[in-house]
């Protein structure tokens, strides 16, 4: 076989990474997402630069218990602009790059540290912009937040929601204030 070939797995590999996950059977998300495993095919980016992506994230908006399919949706649409844009592209691998590989690795105070000294770059701006963007408007979220979505399509709050707060304490009527006539 000549230099100038290249086999399909070896295109693959090099073209493009796949980012994938198993969603834990008793936790909200078993619910939401369609099965127990769950991939992000992607283009511009390796499936260990997406890693390091996926921690960025997660150390940008950290959620213990919230789980990585979450994050996989953000690693997914910043591969999705780097797609687009080969500028976007050059900045977000020059990011990870600067990072570093052991960046995944290190304690979360590390990655805090690391993260800190290059917060005022574009790649620490675009990657929190899209981490909050994405991570907090899905349905993986909002299940795990507890969030019931808009209440407009559902009669408003007066019926739905308006007084279900479990976390505050009663309040007597006699103490309330006034009583509306």
């Amino acid at each position: 076989m000549d230099e100038a070939t290249m086999h399909r797995r070896e295109f693959l590999k090099t073209t493009t990474g796949l980012l994938t996950g198993l969603v834990v059977a008793g936790s909200p998300l078993a619910l939401i997402a369609p099965g127990r495993a769950w991939a992000v095919d992607l283009t511009a980016f390796t499936s260990s630069e997406a890693a390091m992506l996926m921690a960025v994230a997660r150390t940008i908006a950290p959620h213990d218990k919230l789980d990585d399919a979450a994050y996989a949706l953000v690693v997914q649409a910043v591969d999705s602009d780097a797609t687009k844009d080969g500028n976007t592209r050059r900045i977000f691998r020059e990011g990870l790059a600067r990072l570093g590989t052991e960046f995944i690795q290190g304690t979360e105070a590390d990655r805090v540290a690391a993260l800190k000294k290059i917060e005022s770059s574009e790649f620490f701006q675009s990657v929190r912009l899209k981490t909050l963007q994405v991570l907090y408007a899905t349905p993986m979220a909002y299940a795990y937040f507890g969030y019931e979505g808009e209440a407009f399509s559902k009669g408003g709050y007066v019926l739905r929601g308006f007084n279900d707060l479990r976390w505050l304490p009663e309040v007597p009527l006699a103490d309330s204030g006034p009583v509306p006539m």
